[in-house]
């Protein structure tokens, strides 16, 4: 199947204690177009030259969240899009800032980070940003979206639709890490999704696709230890 050159996704292998940060769908299936209007395709050009992308949600008119790995020297967002071939209403909109967080990369925690649009985004049908969580209430059933690999082992096997999986998160102290959530399970996100949101049963997005560490194990910043970070990066603090 042919893809699209601008999919070749830049394997992000940054790999600590076993730990490889993650961008792709295993095990999904073909999301409703349209039905996740939070949902951002984030360009990005490094500074090799070459061209990755990372997943992002959008918050409001001027702030994307995406993983604070997801480095680069130049992004643009992509919102309102479902099928990477088709862009009629899709915004393309480049990025004026970053705010990583300051203490990542310390043990592969604090995996966030905002992204500040050069221009605000129009809300319509397709472009709507979602709630955050703000208070960890344990949640169990989630959802994760993104357009990357569909396959652990095919590097070629990239989606140009939009693609979603339920996880279920897992509180077992034995996976436990300080301000993530955990899914163990073949399905989820692996290599290629990361900074795509972690949708839970209210519909808000309780964390951050972040890095894959073996025994199918998926890790997710956990938005609510970072409401006040999320809050101060905003007004540039």
């Amino acid at each position: 199947m042919f893809i699209h050159r601008e999919l070749l996704l830049l394997i992000l292998g940054l790999t600590l204690d076993g730990r490889v940060h993650t961008a792709e769908i295993i095990g999904g299936h073909d999301a409703v177009p349209h039905s996740k209007p939070y949902m951002a395709l984030i360009k990005m050009l490094n500074e090799n030259g070459k061209t990755s992308h990372c997943c992002g949600f959008l918050l409001n008119q001027d702030f994307v969240m995406t993983a604070a790995h997801c480095q680069a020297k130049f992004y643009s967002v992509l919102l309102g899009l479902h099928n990477y071939h088709k862009r009629d209403g899709v915004q393309q909109i480049d990025v004026k800032q970053i705010y990583p967080h300051k203490d990542f990369p310390h043990d592969n925690k604090n995996d966030i980070m905002l992204l500040e649009l050069s221009s605000k985004a129009n809300f319509t049908e397709n472009v709507k940003p979602i709630a955050l969580a703000d208070k960890d209430v344990s949640p169990k059933s989630c959802v994760v979206s993104g357009w990357g690999r569909t396959e652990r082992k095919n590097e070629k096997s990239l989606s140009l639709t939009l693609k979603e999986v339920n996880v279920t998160l897992n509180y077992n102290k034995t996976y436990a890490l300080d301000n993530m959530y955990c899914s163990k399970g073949a399905a989820g996100p692996g290599y290629g999704d990361s900074g795509g949101p972690l949708v839970c049963e209210d519909g808000k997005a309780y964390g951050v696709v972040s890095f894959y560490r073996g025994q199918n194990l998926t890790y997710f910043t956990k938005i609510p230890d970072y409401t006040s970070w999320i809050e101060k990066a905003m007004k540039h603090d």
